[in-house]
């Protein structure tokens, strides 16, 4: 039993690095360890409040992820053009396909493509390098924000999954 709780939480670990890596699911991976402790352990009730915790995560998370980035993008004046850029530039970054870069893997793609791309749908929008810096930079920011704040959620949904059934694993 408790190599499958272990088990369960890398699974959960790895929800908090896609809770703030793109393309990694999330709290959804959280969510779905905690369900299945649940119906291995045949003790739903010892998981009912990690599982309230991680549904109001799961439901946090999708509103910082969507406010994060348009908050960033409104405070630096960015476009629905900055935005849409961002979101191919995050596309092409994550599976390798900037002409730039050769080397740095999905990562580094995520990280700079959003910014190349919103810099770029900026420029073609405005057609004003500064502001499509400004803009890109302002996207990318909100974002980076927006995945640090999904970061610290996940992990407090795992903390409570193992806060409330520790002892169902390892006795009083």
């Amino acid at each position: 039993m408790q190599i499958i709780y272990w088990l369960l939480v890398a699974v959960m670990l790895l929800g908090v690095i896609g809770s703030v890596v793109p393309a990694i699911p999330g709290s959804s991976l959280i969510l779905g360890a905690i369900i299945i402790w649940g119906i291995i352990s045949s003790s739903f009730a010892a998981i009912k409040i990690p599982l309230i915790v991680t549904v109001i995560v799961l439901l946090l998370s999708i509103g910082v992820d969507f406010l994060a980035g348009y908050i960033g993008a409104k405070k630096a004046g960015a476009s629905k053009w900055g935005q849409i850029g961002a979101f191919v530039g995050l596309f092409l970054g994550f599976f390798g396909l900037l002409p730039t870069l050769p080397f740095g893997g999905p990562l580094l793609g995520v990280l700079l493509g959003p910014l190349l791309g919103a810099i770029i749908g900026e420029y073609i929008y405005q057609r004003d390098l500064g502001k499509a810096v400004k803009a890109g930079i302002g996207i990318t920011v909100g974002t980076l924000i927006g995945n640090l704040l999904q970061g610290i959620l996940a992990v407090s949904a795992v903390v409570v999954f193992i806060w409330t059934t520790w002892t169902q694993v390892y006795g009083g």
